[in-house]
């Protein structure tokens, strides 16, 4: 939702021209409203891609002639590694595995979710329609953003995966060695590839060039879960400062340019999330409110039209307000205020 500009963001690069020595960007369309998602081709004997767009005739064409442009087939991958299981960069990977075998990696905290996709969403549609009672959004809208979830299953298929990978295990792919990263906040499995050597980070959406990721309040991976709100955003701050430490010289994020310049972006996206919790405290007043009605305070109309994004955006600054004692929730109701200390 929050969108922070930064002049370290970097500059476009032409579809599938090299973005490090080896590395090509291919766009390939979304047809949703992120726009174009950056699946990366690692040359090597066996090709990788990492990520490879949601499912659809549109971005499947796309994605081949990209493939063909760079004379590679999709018989010639060896892996596809996702780093995210968000359906506009894993939607397309059952199709790449029903027409060449490519083996899929993804870290092993995703595994599950990719591999029986509806399962999972409708595990999650019903964490997601829970919270937005619970939070202040009228029953009505809520009924609608659970027919729009379903209908946005489409966009992803289950996968198999054929490896998981655990947090700083290092991966070879071409003649470059990559450690795995997990930085959550944007998804609980949220994976970097991080290239030492060069100084290179494939990024997915952990920290892109034109705008800040979402800290996405959705049920956690994993069969079992207590019922506690997940801290997205406290949780995306803690990897942004661990990204921050690394000497890296360029970013290659899931949409959007190259980022050079990330620690000059990462404090821009850490001073925006404290002035967005400041707004809303202001916001706030004296009464308790609920976090739904700081969203339509915040963004009038658009709160009701993207009632989820925006409750997540609010409910992430609020669990940073509470983690610094300017704001207290009762969860004793059927639906949960807030007040400020």
């Amino acid at each position: 939702m929050s969108g922070v500009r930064a002049s370290g963001a970097g500059s476009r690069t032409p579809p599938g021209a090299p973005v490090a020595p080896g590395i090509h960007l291919l766009p390939v369309p979304t047809g949703l409203p992120v726009g174009d998602v950056n699946v990366y081709l690692i040359d090597g004997e066996r090709p990788t891609l990492v990520d490879c767009g949601p499912r659809g005739a549109a971005p499947l064409a796309a994605l081949q002639a990209a493939l063909d442009a760079h004379g590679v087939r999709l018989a010639d991958l060896g892996l596809l590694v996702v780093t995210h299981p968000h359906p506009d960069h894993f939607g397309l990977a059952a199709e790449f595995v029903r027409q060449s075998g490519v083996a899929v990696a993804c870290l092993d905290a995703g595994a599950a979710v990719l591999e029986d996709w509806d399962a999972w969403t409708l595990l999650n549609d019903d964490a997601v329609h829970h919270g937005l009672l619970r939070h202040g959004v009228p029953r009505e809208l809520a009924q609608s953003l659970r027919a729009d979830g379903h209908s946005g299953r489409a966009y992803a298929e289950s996968v198999p995966v054929a490896r998981t990978l655990r947090a700083g295990e290092l991966l070879t792919l071409g003649d470059r060695t990559f450690e795995v990263l997990h930085l959550p906040g944007h998804s609980p499995a949220d994976t970097a590839l991080l290239d030492r050597t060069a100084g290179v980070l494939l990024a997915g959406d952990h920290l892109l060039a034109a705008i800040s990721s979402n800290a996405i309040v959705a049920r956690p991976f994993g069969d079992v879960w207590d019922g506690r709100r997940p801290a997205a955003l406290l949780d995306y701050r803690r990897s942004l400062r661990r990204t921050r430490a690394l000497e890296v010289d360029l970013v290659l994020g899931g949409h959007g340019p190259p980022v050079t310049g990330h620690r000059a972006l990462i404090d821009a996206r850490l001073a925006a999330h404290d002035a967005r919790a400041d707004r809303l405290l202001a916001l706030a007043g004296a009464e308790p409110v609920t976090a739904h009605e700081l969203a339509v305070r915040l963004w009038g109309q658009v709160a009701v039209a993207q009632a989820f994004a925006t409750l997540s955006e609010v409910l992430g600054h609020l669990d940073l307000l509470i983690e610094r004692g300017r704001l207290v929730e009762d969860r004793t109701a059927a639906v949960i205020r807030f007040r400020a200390t």
